[in-house]
């Protein structure tokens, strides 16, 4: 099975897309080191759709992507990032909203963990999730990336 990638310049810097030729598997702020190894293949070709909705996104004209994703995490990552797409466009959720949806009220901790590895950045909206008191709380990209991504949405 070949892996692609490509870079995508946006209004926070590049992007580092992966995708297995089917879906979107990574969209990273930071090079992945992964990169380096075998079997990874520079298409940009493969990224088209990616690149034209991340535009789109940046531009305050999609409010919801429509990309086929296959993040890999384990079921319960699985679990945090698929309530992770739910939160709509322009909303926040805390650790313990998320943890509650779930059915594990004490695992708000695990939820930021969860949060933390989110392999598909902006897409699988991570920047959505905040602190139970309103305050906003770490981002594997800098709290200055979160706000600016809060901050588009509430335009």
């Amino acid at each position: 099975m070949s892996l692609y990638w490509t870079t995508i310049d946006s209004p926070l810097g590049t992007f580092w897309a992966t995708g297995d030729g089917t879906a979107l598997t990574g969209l990273y702020m930071e090079r992945p080191a992964a990169l380096d190894g075998p079997g990874w293949i520079e298409d940009d070709t493969s990224f088209a759709l990616v690149r034209e909705q991340l535009a789109a996104y940046f531009a305050g004209e999609l409010r919801r992507f429509s990309l086929p994703l296959s993040p890999v995490g384990t079921p319960f990552q699985r679990q945090v990032w698929d309530a992770l797409l739910a939160i709509p466009y322009g909303e926040t959720r805390s650790y313990r909203e998320i943890a509650e949806q779930l059915g594990r009220p004490t695992a708000s901790r695990a939820v930021g963990a969860a949060n933390g590895r989110n392999p598909i950045s902006v897409v699988v909206p991570c920047h959505r999730v905040i602190g139970t008191s309103g305050v906003l709380t770490g981002y594997a990209w800098g709290l200055e990336r979160k706000r600016a991504l809060l901050d588009l949405e509430a335009s």
